[in-house]
């Protein structure tokens, strides 16, 4: 049976023309929040991981935990520095970046 696949769009065919092209103002702010989530995502399954609650990673690293919950749930900026300290001080992890 073939199918037609006129109408079907690529995911990144649907984000040019949700937020814009790669490039544009719109795009960008999209994909800087979509990178707040991921890391969000990533702490909270770290957290886990370690056996932690919100409260304890708080404690741990000298946040609150409405601030760890707010960052798991892609609600807040983070600085570079929290980022290292919720890691490498509160779940024991290494950062590691690269820059494409």
């Amino acid at each position: 049976m073939k199918t037609d696949n006129k109408k079907t769009t690529t995911f990144e065919q649907h984000l040019d023309k949700r937020y814009g092209e790669v490039g544009s103002i719109q795009r960008a702010e999209f994909e800087i929040k979509a990178k707040a989530f991921a890391i969000g995502e990533i702490i909270k399954e770290e957290r886990l991981l370690a056996h932690l609650t919100q409260e304890q990673l708080a404690e741990k690293t000298g946040t609150k935990k409405s601030f760890i919950s707010r960052i798991e749930n892609g609600h807040s900026d983070i600085q570079l520095s929290t980022l290292y300290r919720l890691l490498e001080i509160g779940l024991g992890k290494k950062i590691a970046f690269s820059i494409e």
